[in-house]
């Protein structure tokens, strides 16, 4: 697992946006951060933890494409 060390003014999506690449991992930043759920904006130096994402959830081709 990595880590992410936020800067002032980070928040969920904008985390998840910058180490994912998209903003709909959100739910599974804070399911690996539970001690941090309380904050909604971030202060500078917090460490959150940034889980591999799952083979499943990379590939957004539909299948009729593949």
């Amino acid at each position: 697992m990595n880590t992410y060390i936020t800067v002032q003014g980070d928040t969920w999506d904008m985390i998840s946006f910058k180490v994912y690449g998209t903003s709909k991992y959100i739910g599974l930043l804070m399911e690996n951060n539970y001690d941090l759920l309380d904050i909604f904006l971030f202060s500078a130096g917090i460490e959150v933890n940034v889980p591999e994402l799952p083979e499943e959830e990379e590939n957004d081709i539909p299948d009729w494409r593949k």
